[in-house]
């Protein structure tokens, strides 16, 4: 969604069809069309694995409501759709990476969006187990509820509850198309002006060979940045999208940067995703049921699968790995949670999180295990400063880019949301958004953005 064939052709198209098709079925009808189409131009064999993904859910969604199979038929769902996302994310890693065997060479590449659409299937099979009113009997309507091209790419997770009583009503008005077009350029400011900027400095760091604690530090953060504003960006750009078409999208980031615990940091950064392994894995482990010291282990299995989700790497288990430490240790009291996010403690506690987010999303970037741990120590232990460092420092930290930093620390607060609620800020919020995506266009014209990173998970 952040490239010039789609705002100049793709979107504008979809928007015009979409407001000239009769009633809601219509409607619905030219949505799928262009989500299949939209899915179409990343890989034809895809589309051909997503279709059968989808037929194979909604088949065994008509099962459950068998008593005879029910359980058999959500136990299948649940083996196939984690084998099928095991198979093009994990095989080569498992073969290659932890039994040294030769990797697969199937010639397939993982279908676009995989993580996302499987994780949603097996939230429609849980969903519909529990309770069979949300069986989708219409094959076209689940399939939409997957494919739905502003989500399918990078989410975020909705459930088939939030999304199929939309399909039958939902308000079709010039304001929410104003409205959603504004979240969208915003979004896509995020994400070609800010992220898109400090991409340089958080690959140029990480391509060096050698650093000292500055540069790490620099490239440290510049990456948090990078990836808070290109995520959430994007789902400003989803949430603007289904705007337009009357669709309600649930928030997916609540300012996860002034958190002041690591448990209060996922409550506010990709929330679908957290939502999803609370629902679905957390709780069905037992929860916070059997004592603290099993919800700190039920947390730490969360997290390491939660790595292990984001991509077959090491790199992304020990990020799983650190976070899900960090949530044993609060949730046995270790580290006093509770108190870190009230009243005197919430200075402490906001650094406290803030380092162990950073350091965790080092290792989240880094090529290879040892890069990762060589950044973390150049970061603690650095402070032999160099004459080649500080060009390098002074190459990477220019005018744009620390204006960009600057950006996106004020936006990583709630100040501008604040702001919004002053009587002049709604007519200047157009005026800003129509500003906002001229400069993304003459980006994104010039070549001079960097790619979604949450697209290869």
């Amino acid at each position: 969604m952040d490239n010039i064939f789609f705002l100049s052709c793709f979107l504008p198209l979809v928007l015009a069809v979409y407001a000239l098709a009769p009633g809601m079925k219509g409607k619905n009808a030219v949505l799928l069309v262009f989500s299949l189409l939209f899915y179409s131009f990343g890989s034809l064999p895809a589309l051909g694995l997503l279709l059968g993904a989808a037929l194979v859910n909604y088949l065994l969604g008509l099962l459950l409501q068998r008593k005879c199979c029910k359980k058999a038929a959500l136990l299948v769902g649940l083996v196939g759709n984690l084998s099928f996302l095991g198979f093009f994310k994990y095989a080569d890693f498992v073969l290659s990476g932890i039994l040294g065997l030769p990797a697969l060479q199937t010639g397939i590449a993982a279908p676009l969006g995989i993580s996302f659409f499987c994780f949603k299937c097996i939230s429609y099979l849980a969903d519909a187990y529990r309770d069979e009113t949300r069986i989708s009997h219409s094959f076209w309507e689940l399939l939409l509820y997957i494919s739905f091209f502003p989500q399918i790419t990078m989410g975020p997770i909705t459930r088939y509850g939030e999304f199929e009583p939309q399909l039958e009503s939902r308000e079709l008005s010039w304001q929410n198309l104003a409205q959603g077009l504004r979240r969208f350029a915003a979004g896509l400011g995020k994400k070609i002006i800010i992220a898109g900027t400090l991409a340089s400095v958080a690959d140029g760091v990480f391509a060096l060979e050698a650093m000292d604690a500055r540069l790490a530090w620099a490239g440290a953060i510049a990456y948090c940045l990078q990836l808070y504003f290109d995520f959430s960006g994007y789902i400003d750009m989803v949430i603007g999208i289904g705007t337009c078409f009357g669709f309600k999208t649930r928030e997916n980031f609540n300012f996860p940067y002034t958190a002041t615990s690591v448990g209060d940091f996922w409550r506010r950064w990709h929330m679908s995703l957290s939502a999803w392994f609370k629902d679905y894995l957390y709780i069905p482990l037992g929860g916070n049921r059997k004592g603290k010291l099993r919800a700190g282990i039920n947390k730490s299995i969360v997290f390491l699968l939660c790595g292990l989700w984001h991509g077959a790497a090491w790199t992304f288990v020990l990020w799983g790995i650190w976070h899900g430490l960090f949530s044993l240790l609060e949730s046995m009291g270790v580290i006093p949670a509770k108190r870190l996010e009230v009243g005197k403690g919430r200075i402490p506690g906001h650094i406290y999180t803030l380092l162990v987010v950073c350091v965790g999303f080092v290792m989240f970037r880094a090529g290879t295990v040892a890069q990762g741990f060589e950044m973390i120590g150049a970061m603690f232990t650095g402070f032999r400063f160099t004459a080649a460092g500080t060009v390098a420092l002074g190459r990477l930290l220019n005018a744009e880019t620390l204006l960009a930093t600057a950006a996106g620390v004020l936006l990583s607060m709630p100040l501008p949301r604040k702001l919004m609620k002053m009587r002049l800020a709604e007519p200047l919020s157009y005026l800003g958004a129509l500003l906002v995506l001229v400069l993304c266009i003459i980006k994104m014209a010039a070549g001079d953005f960097a790619p979604s990173i949450y697209a290869q998970f």
